[in-house]
């Protein structure tokens, strides 16, 4: 979903892949306010859904998670977690360790990472 007054409409929205739709988030190179903002549309989103029926990809590849943003991205990730079936993770290597292991562990949820969005859609797609 977007928003009509979004200067970047295209992180948000839903893409298909080999018959599957799957909900791409694409934080690249986000400065922290951008991500704050995303962050309210991505939970309205998913929220909108059928419990346990978002395929989720999610790119933080050069994205400026602060502890704002990493505090706001624990409390979605929770939030979100009734919605998405499965999640699927790319450029978490800037990303501090142990942002990421408090994602994992405040949220319940398994955020699998992979190198490339391509790996990540194929493994979000198998049954």
């Amino acid at each position: 979903m977007t928003l009509d007054n979004d200067p970047q409409p295209e992180r948000l929205r839903f893409i298909k892949h080999k018959g599957h739709v799957i909900y791409s988030i694409d934080f690249t190179q986000c400065t922290a306010k951008e991500l704050l903002l995303l962050l309210e549309q991505v939970r309205s989103d998913i929220a909108r859904h059928a419990p346990g029926s978002v395929l989720a990809l999610t790119d933080i590849t050069g994205a400026q998670i602060d502890k704002k943003v990493a505090t706001r991205m624990k409390e979605v990730l929770v939030l979100d977690r009734p919605y998405v079936k499965r999640s699927a993770w790319v450029g978490t290597e800037s990303l501090p360790h142990v942002f990421y292991e408090h994602f994992k562990s405040f949220s319940q949820r398994d955020l699998p990472v992979f190198k490339t969005r391509e790996e990540a859609m194929e493994w979000l797609v198998q049954d």
